[in-house]
């Protein structure tokens, strides 16, 4: 039997066009994630000039992931209408401009606004950056493709944390704001340049009794939910660990300033590493085993973080972090193995989900800082912890669909 060739058209490793995508989609991931946690490491620093409480700062955090989760599916079934290109390019763009009106503010609630408008245009490139690599990369060559485009958006999302602490500390947050606002229209414009054109999109109508359909039949499945609450519970209780552990570094016995804060961020290199080791662990003994070991490490890395010596706490942090990418890596992968031909959409439920749980878990877990300080903390991310624990133990009893 004749095997088919791939269209010539499609973009292979090694050619031009090929390292053209995986700069323009590395950047685009970059400034994607470098503009929409930029402000994690000021959150005490906002709760002081803006005379607010931490869980009020929290927000400027979670107002940017909660529009981004709501505005998720919607920017997906656009790039299906209008192309993926047309969808990042303006996502990008409007970001940027979003970004750089930030430190114009005079309130905080503009500040919460305009951080709102910022998660809005920003969900189109994730909306649209898988379907874009998955139509246009030569089969062979998209593995590397998709892992340089996460890559990029984790290391956006390190950067941006530590580039607005440094610039802070050597002048203020509005110049550090204003920065990362100028390096997401640098690299908007690099991207609506470098990126190839689509040559595989076909315009699909938008038919929103066909997306219910395929959403009620994955609510259907006996583990796609739970995977979902996972991406809630997981999402939220890492960023409500870095939200709040802000507060707790900046204070005795710690009293860290901007720079070394931001330093704290660092640690996400940890969780480059342990998403494809945990990839690669899955592929060995089974997503099943993997995902509970994961979280018994968060558990191991938030009790860590109670002791009152520094290096004590940067360890727990690292062990928190490399538990938290690996459960991550594992449920997502998991949920395009159970997903078949509804992977598209059962990724955005997954990521809506995700970002969901760091808008609302992010900032109430403020509650618990603002009433029992850290040990009150520590007490409600072991409990969200443990619940993914018990999650990750009831997944490993029900029926696997296809390969899951």
């Amino acid at each position: 039997m004749q095997v088919p060739s791939i269209d010539a058209t499609h973009l292979e490793a090694g050619t031009r066009a090929y390292r053209r995508a995986n700069f323009a989609m590395f950047l685009g991931g970059f400034a994607c994630f470098a503009m929409l946690y930029a402000t994690q490491p000021l959150l005490p620093l906002f709760a002081d000039i803006f005379g607010v409480t931490s869980t009020h700062a929290s927000l400027s955090v979670s107002f940017g992931t909660g529009a981004l989760a709501l505005a998720l599916i919607p920017a997906s079934l656009l790039s299906d209408r209008f192309g993926r290109l047309t969808i990042m390019r303006w996502a990008l763009a409007l970001s940027a401009l979003m970004a750089l009106l930030v430190p114009f503010v005079q309130s905080f609630d503009a500040l919460l606004v305009l951080r709102a408008l910022l998660g809005l245009c920003l969900a189109g490139l994730p909306a649209a950056a898988m379907a874009y690599l998955g139509e246009e990369v030569a089969p062979s060559a998209q593995g590397r493709a998709m892992g340089l485009y996460i890559a990029g958006n984790a290391f956006g999302g390190m950067s941006g944390r530590f580039l607005s602490a440094g610039i802070t500390d050597l002048s203020d947050w509005r110049t550090g704001l204003f920065c990362i606002g100028l390096l997401g229209a640098l690299a908007a414009a690099a991207f609506f340049y470098a990126l190839p054109d689509s040559r595989h999109f076909r315009r699909r109508s938008i038919r929103l009794d066909a997306v219910w359909r395929d959403t009620c039949a994955l609510y259907r499945d006996a583990g796609l939910p739970w995977l979902f609450m996972c991406a809630f519970l997981l999402m939220g209780a890492f960023v409500a660990l870095y939200n709040f552990l802000t507060f707790r570094l900046s204070g005795a016995p710690f009293e860290l300033g901007q720079t070394a804060i931001g330093a704290i961020f660092l640690l996400y290199l940890v969780g480059t590493w342990a998403s494809a080791w945990a990839g690669q662990l899955a592929d060995r003994i089974g997503r099943r085993n993997v995902l509970w070991m994961m979280v018994v490490l968060m558990i191991v890395g938030v009790l860590l973080t109670a002791v009152r010596w520094l290096p004590g706490v940067i360890v727990g942090i690292g062990v928190f972090t490399l538990g938290y990418f690996g459960a991550h890596t594992t449920c997502s992968g998991w949920v395009s193995r159970r997903a078949g031909g509804s992977r598209a959409l059962a990724a955005a439920l997954y990521l809506s989900s995700y970002y969901l749980g760091s808008s609302v878990l992010g900032s109430s877990v403020g509650f618990a800082w603002d009433h029992g300080a850290w040990p009150a903390v520590v007490a409600v991310l072991v409990s969200l912890s443990a619940a993914v624990l018990g999650i990750a133990f009831h997944l490993r009893r029900i029926p696997k669909a296809g390969s899951a």
